[in-house]
């Protein structure tokens, strides 16, 4: 018998965690430059071309066949009566056309759930925008498919010129449809647990030697007078409250925000920061405006929830290879430069997570029993007051690397992509940023009740840009008498010297006001006393 294509246990997750309120589906919504007129109609020719290409991807033609009473996870089989009408549809804005209209189509459609009895996924060609652009909006399901999985899918499904590049054609396949007894998926079922077992408990000893040597080593970092949180990324406290923090219903919310990648690697770069440093703090600084507007800033840090992706170099399964860790996005702290610094420590901190356990995380488990367990539980948490109250994190935010070279689509070029992610109980918005052609392309996703208003945290997001432009750039050549070393290490000790300035909830009604707790500027602890200064300060003690 060939051995079924059993989905992982985190590819399961996705599926049973699934409900009517959190539909468990990724998404994306590109910007299409269309071809000349003379070709025709651009739906058609996408559909011709989506047609040629989907045997290049098996999640254009799987589907799901369930285990007997839901025992454990699913298999996927080839599904050979695709219905294209149904996944391939057209669609067309009313007039005046605007940005903002084809956002709430998108939010709209990725509200609704997939079709479970047919291959998961679905494209969307929008019309009727007034600069003639098309909208392209394709969701996919969260179990065949991460963020990483997608983009090598959709290297797939695109060129790197107008004119489409050859491929072979299918092989001919014969029609069969025979279904999986019982017994035959039982049996798989078993043998598939089985395989599991062993191989978590293959990794069970150098997990346990892992977890024994950071433990070791976060204990003599607490020794040696160091915040155990900040150097090792473990967190034991509770999120703040936020409006984020509440059961979502299945009504979405979406804005996009577009910001220039090279600017933003530059400025990061001056200040020792990544991509995703510097992803990272836009998003925190656009939180922070977005809820001191509205009157609901905590006093305590917003944490983020960033997925961690484990796939390797070259890997382009359809399945879902993602980690996950907290981290701290100082939105209590007002200046942006000891933000961005208390950013980057979480950051490296997380990285070094990561090459402690990367390659120890298992990609799969045993399933027997959670499809009941998940389900259940994901119901339990969803209709009880837990979502409010039990706060791992306040937010998502994910960095998807995309290509930076225009790619094109049945000939039309791609001007931007907006992703469009999940939200689940608890944790209403999801902010997930992916890059192309010199673009940081940022999708925000939200529970609508929850979040109306995410259009205006977008605007907040180019707000944080223009924070970003007037940041005080490090300084070339240190002040005299001041050694490169010594000014770094007492930016240091200001960064951990100086509190964070809190913004109080309830005195949030004046948002122009300075914080409470004044704060010196890092420039005046980092640089030496000017000769005028100096001497100011010797006429005055010669007076005393």
């Amino acid at each position: 018998m060939k051995e079924l294509n059993h989905l992982s246990g985190m590819d399961g997750a996705f599926l049973h965690l699934e409900s009517p309120e959190m539909p468990m589906h990724v998404g994306g919504l590109a910007l299409m430059e269309p071809p000349a007129p003379e070709s025709g109609p651009w739906f058609d020719s996408f559909r011709a071309h989506v047609v040629s290409r989907m045997h290049l991807a098996p999640v254009f033609t799987r589907k799901l066949a369930l285990m007997p009473f839901d025992l454990a996870n699913p298999v996927w089989i080839a599904d050979d009566d695709i219905d294209l009408d149904y996944h391939i549809r057209h669609l067309l804005l009313p007039k005046p056309g605007s940005l903002a209209q084809l956002e709430a189509l998108a939010a709209r459609l990725h509200s609704s759930l997939l079709d479970r009895s047919r291959p998961m996924w679905e494209f969307y060609v929008i019309e009727g925008l007034a600069d003639g652009r098309i909208g392209f909006y394709a969701k996919l399901h969260h179990a065949a498919v991460d963020g990483q999985a997608a983009v090598a899918l959709g290297e797939t499904m695109f060129d790197l010129s107008p004119e489409p590049r050859p491929v072979k054609p299918p092989r001919p396949q014969r029609t069969n449809r025979y279904q999986l007894g019982v017994a035959e998926l039982l049996s798989a079922a078993l043998s598939n647990q089985i395989r599991r077992t062993l191989e978590l408990g293959k990794l069970l000893p150098p997990l346990a030697g892992a977890a024994y040597q950071a433990a070791k080593s976060a204990l003599a970092q607490r020794r040696d007078g160091l915040r155990k949180t900040a150097a090792s990324g473990t967190r034991f406290k509770m999120a703040p409250p936020t409006p984020f923090n509440t059961p979502i219903t299945n009504q979405r919310s979406f804005a996009s925000a577009t910001l220039p990648l090279g600017e933003i690697k530059d400025i990061g770069k001056a200040h020792g920061a990544s991509v995703n440093d510097m992803v990272l703090w836009l998003c925190s600084t656009a939180l922070r405006g977005y809820l001191v507007d509205a009157y609901s800033l905590p006093q305590k840090t917003l944490v983020a929830g960033v997925p961690i992706s484990l796939r390797s170099q070259g890997d382009t399964s359809s399945n879902n290879q993602v980690s996950g860790t907290l981290l701290d996005l100082a939105t209590n702290v007002a200046d942006p430069l000891p933000r961005l610094e208390v950013i980057m420590t979480g950051t490296r901190a997380m990285k070094q997570q990561l090459g402690a356990f990367g390659n120890l995380i298992p990609k799969d488990f045993p399933s027997l029993g959670s499809p009941w367990l998940l389900s259940g539980l994901a119901s339990l948490y969803g209709r009880s007051r837990l979502a409010g109250s039990l706060r791992a994190l306040n937010v998502v935010i994910s960095n998807v690397p995309g290509v930076q070279v225009p790619v094109y689509l049945a000939g039309a070029k791609m001007a931007a992509t907006y992703p469009l992610s999940i939200v689940v109980h608890g944790v209403a918005l999801n902010i997930t940023v992916q890059s192309y052609l010199g673009q940081l392309c940022f999708g925000l996703i939200a529970c609508r009740r929850a979040v109306p208003d995410v259009a205006a945290l977008a605007r907040h997001l180019e707000r944080a840009l223009e924070t970003l432009r007037h940041l005080p750039q490090p300084a070339a050549v240190p002040a005299e008498g001041v050694a490169p070393a010594q000014v770094s290490a007492a930016g240091k000790r200001a960064v951990r010297a100086v509190k964070p300035a809190t913004v109080d909830a309830g005195a949030a009604a004046a948002p122009a006001a300075k914080p409470a707790r004044a704060k010196p500027r890092l420039a005046a602890l980092t640089t030496a006393p000017t000769p005028q200064a100096q001497a100011r300060r010797t006429r005055r003690a010669a007076g005393a």
